[in-house]
């Protein structure tokens, strides 16, 4: 068993709202946002879950640094002022050595990459930005925060595709565990709504096709799911010892017990289909908090909505949890946020332990016959959660499985 830590703060920008409090309330209502893209116009996949802010509204909220970020460095400094705020820390006043950043991200900035590609292309090298570098790396997002948190410990930000965000919170974990800091700011971004992302998922046949109904089109465990809905956002937690979080009297929020890292070594891009790199994960997880795989109260499932992923990890969970804990898929509403993903989701984890309150899987009825899956449909079940299960699958086959108690 590992010490678990607490969760004193978290903060989040989506597709259901541009703060913590609006993105629950938005999940709880279980009604998807895709719409219309006006950037994927002409594309055979035209829709997207988009953050409800234009930038120039996201800039006001960063400041006058602004101007230098990309848009996912934007959503990542304006997630982690919220958690940094909603944990009471104030970071004029901490030690800012002792404070870590992990923020992952699993595409970089493919607006702005995008954009100056087609500038070199059409007008010449004279005309790419100079800021082109330092906005499309992907450890930006991570090193605008620690610059604007004044956060001087350790910096990290992992990359293993739509499990970034909970690779990040795992990791942050750890040298929370390890002494390497004192307070852990982690979590994860993505703003890759973009064509070339749009159309290369649409070739990889990853992307639903249900132009005709965009916001009932991600609809995880249905037996008629087609695919995901690219989307957007950035969510993060802050973290600290329950020791030091006690004497500081801070409001826990809940525990993370336990953490789970895995990968299938079987394909770049298709889950293993006896999925048992995710179960590894899973039950390493369980075993890390000390529990049992009884004591799981509710799944937040990865739960993309595309026919491969949802059937193997339905499996999954049907095999490992045979008691038929209650499961939701936020991707539903938010659509699919990949490296941001596994971050948004261990946050709406924190808050349904929290509120006591499981949100329903959007546009579904209910699950696919055969699938095993107690689905919280329609709308949300009040249910006393004490610990939970958070999943995160990404492509290369990276799993990672976070869980959580009730504080």
């Amino acid at each position: 068993m590992t010490e678990p830590v607490a969760v004193t703060g978290l903060g989040l920008v989506t597709p259901a709202g541009e703060d913590a409090g609006a993105t629950w309330e938005g999940v709880c209502r279980g009604v998807g946002t895709a719409s219309r893209d006006p950037a994927l116009a002409g594309l055979p996949v035209d829709f997207s879950c988009r953050v409800p802010l234009s930038r120039d509204a996201l800039d006001r909220r960063v400041g006058r640094t602004a101007w230098r970020m990309s848009r996912n460095a934007v959503l990542a400094v304006l997630a982690a002022r919220e958690a940094v705020r909603d944990a009471g820390l104030d970071p004029r006043a901490w030690d800012g050595e002792r404070v870590a950043v992990v923020i992952g991200c699993g595409m970089g900035a493919g607006a702005e990459r995008e954009e100056q590609a087609g500038r070199l292309r059409d007008l010449g090298a004279g005309m790419v930005s100079a800021l082109t570098v330092p906005q499309i790396i992907p450890n930006m997002a991570a090193g605008e925060v620690s610059i604007d948190l004044g956060a001087r410990g350790p910096g990290l930000a992992p990359a293993t595709a739509c499990a970034s965000g909970a690779t990040a919170v795992a990791v942050a974990r750890d040298l929370l565990v390890s002494g390497r800091c004192d307070v852990a700011v982690a979590g994860a971004t993505e703003a890759a709504v973009t064509p070339l992302t749009a159309a290369g998922f649409w070739r990889a046949g990853t992307l639903s096709r249900r132009t005709g109904e965009p916001a009932g089109a991600s609809r995880p465990f249905a037996a008629d799911r087609d695919g995901f809905v690219l989307a957007e956002g950035a969510g993060v937690v802050v973290l600290e010892r329950t020791g030091d979080a006690a004497a500081r009297g801070a409001r826990v929020r809940a525990l993370l017990v336990g953490c789970g890292s895995t990968s299938d070594a079987h394909h770049p891009t298709a889950p293993a289909q006896d999925a048992r790199g995710a179960e590894a994960a899973l039950r390493t997880a369980l075993a890390d908090a000390g529990l049992a795989p009884h004591d799981v109260d509710h799944v937040n499932a990865h739960g993309t909505s595309t026919p491969l992923g949802d059937a193997a990890e339905a499996a999954l969970i049907a095999r490992v949890l045979p008691h038929r804990p209650c499961v939701t898929a936020p991707k539903g509403v938010l659509g699919h946020s990949l490296g941001a993903a596994g971050a948004v989701e261990a946050a709406l984890t924190v808050l349904t332990l929290q509120h006591g309150t499981v949100p329903p899987v959007a546009s579904l009825d209910a699950p696919a016959p055969g699938s095993g899956l107690d689905c919280v449909t329609k709308r949300p079940r009040r249910q006393d959660v004490r610990v939970a299960v958070s999943h995160s699958f990404g492509f290369g086959g990276h799993n990672v499985v976070l869980a959580l108690a009730r504080a």
